[in-house]
């Protein structure tokens, strides 16, 4: 499988309910909380040019944030993607 890793904050809804479709589908992912170490906000947005969280990366693929991982889910795509080679 490949790797999941989230940008989030604890009490952001969209990072909940992000958790919540990871933990429904017992998809493994790493979250680096932008709450807990501010400096984290700035490699975000470097990285994806977004400055909402969640920002989510399957592999080295950005996804984006939850709705766009839950388009994803809903279109068959995100399964593909998370059993894509790495």
């Amino acid at each position: 499988m490949a790797p999941v890793l989230m940008y989030g904050t604890a009490i952001c809804p969209y990072c909940r309910a992000a958790r919540s479709l990871f933990q429904q589908l017992g998809v493994p992912y790493e979250e680096l909380r932008v709450d807990l170490e501010p400096a984290l906000r700035d490699d975000m947005r470097r990285l994806s040019g977004r400055h909402t969280v969640p920002q989510i990366w399957i592999g080295s693929e950005h996804v984006g944030g939850f709705t766009d991982l839950l388009a994803l889910h809903q279109q068959g795509a995100l399964e593909a993607l998370l059993n894509a080679p790495t």
